[in-house]
């Protein structure tokens, strides 16, 4: 019996990659990326985001951009994980970068044991960025673009240290929330902000909206 992993590469269809970045961190969106490889251009060390340094992914980035059929960026903002939670909003996410593709899929493949609702047949597999290139290609893709863009913020955000930890629940990260309050951009219904806003419902940070 074929491994799963192998038996997805060998079919013979437009297989797009779908993986994400940031449902852990307590602050900045989560982002999502779509790719479609090119068969006939393969990207030599594609694999699960994780495990490569950040030099490294900086670098693949630029050739799954450069070399993939189609690549898709989607995201899915503070208000909507605060709406939907960051399950569904990680699936909206999802769903914005398969349809930022500029060539239709005629298989989706997910990491992870859920699906978004698409147009294209979809199936999720468990592990999947250490199994299928085209999703190791996108958790690439996100992760990236996720990080940029919390190095970003870390100028709009002084002080709370987003440029290292990119928004995750680290020591730093928690005593500079307690020091300098919630900023606009953290997810309040996350539980370490919850509760310094439960434990200090008057004290504004400097950037509070």
């Amino acid at each position: 019996m074929k491994q799963p992993a192998l038996a997805y590469q060998q079919l013979n269809c437009i297989l797009a990659g779908v993986d994400e970045a940031g449902r852990g961190p307590l602050a900045g969106p989560v982002i999502a990326a779509a790719v479609i490889l090119d068969s006939g251009n393969p990207i030599a060390g594609v694999m699960d985001s994780k495990l490569l340094t950040e030099a490294r992914r900086e670098k693949l980035a630029l050739e799954i951009r450069a070399k993939s059929l189609a690549w898709g960026i989607g995201r899915a903002e503070i208000d909507e994980i605060e709406r939907l939670n960051i399950l569904y909003a990680s699936m909206l996410a999802m769903q914005r970068a398969v349809m930022a593709l500029a060539v239709e899929p005629e298989l989706v493949v997910v990491d992870g044991n859920r699906c978004p609702d698409l147009q294209y047949r979809v199936e999720a597999i468990v592990k999947g960025d250490r199994l299928i290139p085209a999703i190791s290609a996108a958790s690439i893709l996100a992760k990236v673009t996720r990080d940029r863009e919390m190095i970003e913020l870390d100028s709009a955000y002084p002080g709370y240290g987003f440029a290292r930890h990119k928004g995750y629940p680290t020591r730093q990260h928690i005593q500079a929330l307690q020091e300098l309050g919630v900023s606009a951009i953290h997810r309040r219904s996350y539980a370490p902000v919850r509760r310094l806003l439960e434990s200090h419902p008057h004290e504004s940070g400097n950037t509070i909206a």
